[in-house]
C-alpha cells in the first residue's frame, strides 16, 4: 500500500470514528480527539464516568480492525 493511500485510509477511519461517536446518544455533544499511530487509534477527551470511557472504547473496536484502541479518555464527573 502506498503512503498516500495509507494516509487516505487513516483519514477515512478517523472520519468514521468521529461520525460514529457523534451519532451515539451517549456521546452527542462531547468533544473527542482522535490521533492515529502506526498500530493504534488513540482516543482522547473527557467523559462523565468509567462506564462511558469503556463504552466509547468498545464502540470504536469494530471500526478499527487490527489497530489497537488506546483509551486515554479522562473521567470527570461534572454532576454534583
Amino acid at each position: 500500500m502506498s503512503t498516500n493511500s495509507h494516509s487516505t485510509e487513516r483519514e477515512r477511519l478517523r472520519e468514521q470514528i468521529y461520525t460514529t461517536l457523534a451519532r451515539s446518544p451517549q456521546f452527542a455533544g462531547r468533544y473527542f480527539r482522535i490521533e492515529m499511530s502506526e498500530d493504534a487509534v488513540v482516543l482522547k477527551g473527557i467523559v462523565r464516568s468509567y462506564y462511558h470511557k469503556q463504552l466509547a472504547q468498545e464502540t470504536l473496536r469494530p471500526l478499527t480492525g487490527r489497530l489497537r484502541v488506546q483509551n486515554e479518555l479522562q473521567v470527570i464527573n461534572t454532576r454534583r
